[in-house]
């Protein structure tokens, strides 16, 4: 692997690291000091149990609130956490030198980890909007969209020096039934909305981005490992995630910031 491609590679995660930095800032100052209407949005998050009601002698549901989510602070977060990734392979040498070397090998543990951490944030948020507020339900959403990514990094693990005529899609497959599992939840909260026609338009936004870019994605794996054209090189394919990353979060980021915004 050239050394000019290695170097031009750290010097583009560093300046997608800092534009996440920047966006991450930003939507933090306005959640906590200018935007009224960020700060206090903040959805209960309750439990569900059952109890026993002595009056009419049966179990019940019942619920409580726990705490209130602090949804601005974990917008920003979202891409708090992404520019941590990007500093974190390209600007300690230890961490950039294992960088290289899995690069080389084909992996990139270090987005897959940051993925199951980032976009199991969003999901989670993504899910608060919809009215889903139960602290199961939204634990169950984070833990099946982190193993999603997780499946993506055995994808690669998996198929370490393998041609494309012997590459087990195993890894892929599960994946990818995982990462439809919370969007099912989710529809089906939204679709109980008997006034589908007063749903505020940022939704339908926010539905449509994340579809384009659960899509954008695994097709870029796809390529990759199909070995269609300039994905024949893993460094473009690296750098074609790098720059999916930096779009699908930022749209997705100040979209459901706006829509904490709204009446």
């Amino acid at each position: 692997m050239e050394n000019t491609k290695i170097l031009k590679l750290r010097k583009f995660n560093m300046i997608m690291g800092g534009l996440h930095l920047i966006q991450g800032i930003m939507m933090l100052f306005l959640a906590t000091t200018v935007i009224q209407n960020i700060a206090e949005f903040q959805p209960e998050i309750t439990q569900l149990f059952i109890q026993y009601n002595p009056v009419t002698q049966s179990l019940e549901t019942a619920s409580k609130v726990l705490f209130q989510l602090p949804f601005g602070i974990l917008v920003a977060l979202f891409l708090l956490l992404s520019a941590a990734a990007h500093a974190l392979i390209s600007i300690p040498k230890k961490t950039n030198e294992i960088y290289n070397l899995d690069l080389e090998k084909g992996i990139n543990r270090f987005r897959w980890f940051e993925y199951a951490l980032s976009s199991s944030i969003m999901i989670v948020l993504i899910a608060t909007l919809f009215g889903m507020h139960d602290l199961v339900t939204l634990i169950l959403i984070f833990v099946v969209n982190a193993s999603m990514n997780l499946f993506g990094l055995v994808m690669e693990q998996l198929n370490v020096g393998k041609d494309k005529k012997n590459l087990n899609w195993g890894p892929f497959v599960w994946g990818s039934i995982a990462g439809i599992a919370p969007w099912i939840a989710i529809i089906i909260y939204m679709t109980g909305n008997p006034n589908l026609d007063m749903v505020p338009w940022f939704v339908w936004a926010i539905v449509g981005t994340y579809f384009v870019a659960f899509n954008t994605f695994p097709i870029n794996m796809i390529l990759q490992y199909l070995k269609v054209g300039k994905w024949k090189d893993y460094l473009y394919g690296e750098r074609t995630y790098i720059v999916l990353s930096l779009v699908a979060k930022s749209i997705l980021a100040w979209l459901v910031l706006f829509g904490a915004m709204q009446p």
